[in-house]
């Protein structure tokens, strides 16, 4: 099987990568720098500048793309698209790598205009403080205020971030609410999900923790600190950073830094088991105990994929999967 995996040098795609090739899989990785991955055949390319016939001839590509601010989250629609619109007419199939909700909502429901194109950055400082010192009641009295019923509308309400949406699209004189486009309603097939049991998982958070800060955390985020004096609001109150920061102001010692990392990430995993529990048809599937059992994981998943079948979605492409 020939597999090309797209944005390969990141994290993901670098483990993606060694895992095809312990399969035996002939890889060739696309990257837009020089070449960090494990793969011997390698093409120097921006995912953006990938055109039909590069991917001409694979079997399948995997999207290991990622992005990690505000600003820059709406290039997984755009990236997405780009892809599916070079690939379509083709027999590839399309892998796309993510494991949180985010992926989820942006494969079946794709992101608004409003998110694509950007909201003026005034207009989401100004909300953004109406949270700050009110919280998500002030959030949901003035959507409520503006837009009677619409909280009753939305999947999430309790989710800050979709508030905050719907009273920056007001703002702007948009619907409050998108009309999405994603998979089709009567698509009933179940998706295969990874989980962890809690004990196993909060073992791994604690192991994960000590390394972090063995390999140095704390410096980590005061050569951050000096480079970037000013953080958002995200960056800030990000997992581990703002309990490193903590430590650094000396409000935190190390010990209860390490605790309520663990604590929050414990919570974050919890949150993410019941989005998916409440808003997905999912097959639960037991993740790898070890590097060893990933083989048995992805044979589990690829068995229920060709049980069930691709998820026809409103993409250029009907073989995303």
């Amino acid at each position: 099987m020939k597999i090309a995996v797209v944005a390969a040098n990141g994290r993901v795609g670098q483990k993606v990568i060694v895992e095809a090739l312990n399969r035996g899989f002939g890889v060739t990785a696309f990257a837009r720098s020089e070449n960090k991955t494990a793969a011997s055949q390698f093409v120097q390319k921006d995912l953006f500048d990938l055109t039909a016939e590069d991917l001409k001839g694979f079997d399948a590509v995997v999207d290991a793309f990622g992005a990690w601010t505000d600003d820059m989250l709406p290039r997984h629609n755009t990236s997405l698209k780009h892809l599916c619109d070079i690939l379509s007419g083709s027999d590839t199939r399309l892998l796309v790598v993510g494991g949180t909700g985010l992926y989820f909502d942006l494969l079946l429901h794709g992101l608004d205009d409003g998110e694509r194109s950007g909201t003026p950055p005034e207009v989401r400082a100004r909300w953004q403080r109406v949270f700050t010192e009110g919280g998500l009641a002030a959030l949901h009295a003035e959507a409520e205020r503006r837009s009677p019923g619409v909280l009753a509308r939305m999947a999430d309400p309790g989710n800050p971030r979709r508030v905050l949406r719907v009273l920056e699209r007001l703002d702007q004189g948009l619907a409050p609410l998108p009309e999405r486009v994603g998979i089709h309603p009567d698509a009933e097939a179940p998706f295969p999900v990874l989980g962890i049991p809690a004990p196993v998982l909060a073992h791994r958070i604690e192991k994960r923790i000590n390394a972090m800060f063995d390999a140095g955390l704390l410096r980590e985020v005061a050569a951050l600190r000096e480079r970037f004096p000013r953080w958002s609001d995200t960056a800030a109150t990000a997992i581990g950073y703002a309990e490193a920061a903590a430590v650094l102001d000396g409000t935190l010692d190390e010990a209860a830094a390490r605790e309520r990392i663990a604590a929050r990430t414990r919570q974050l995993a919890k949150r993410q088991r019941t989005w998916f529990r409440n808003r997905m048809n999912v097959v639960w599937v037991d993740g790898p105990a070890d590097a060893a059992d990933v083989p048995r994981a992805a044979d589990d998943v690829e068995r229920i994929w060709r049980q069930h079948g691709p998820h026809p979605l409103t993409l250029p492409a009907p073989n995303v999967v």
